[in-house]
């Protein structure tokens, strides 16, 4: 089985599959590019999906955490 890991960011890919460097879990590759390669990639990066528009944004990820703030914790106010 083939392992990469991206020299700018520590991405890694197993077999194909892209995983997290932070978490060790399976990611998407879109996600990684609208979090990180599109952002802070360069020529070393090798995910596939640099400069692809798409996938999860840190805006996405902001909005949703500004949504879960308008909710109670644990259903108390």
């Amino acid at each position: 089985m083939q392992t990469k890991e991206c020299p700018k960011c520590g991405a890694t890919w197993i077999g194909g599959e892209h995983y997290w460097a932070g978490t060790g879990k399976k990611g998407n590759e879109l996600d990684l590019a609208g979090l990180v390669c599109n952002k802070f990639g360069d020529e070393t990066c090798i995910n596939p999906c640099l400069g692809m528009e798409g996938g999860v944004t840190w805006v996405d990820r902001l909005t949703t955490m500004d949504k879960e703030d308008e909710w109670p914790v644990n259903g108390t106010a």
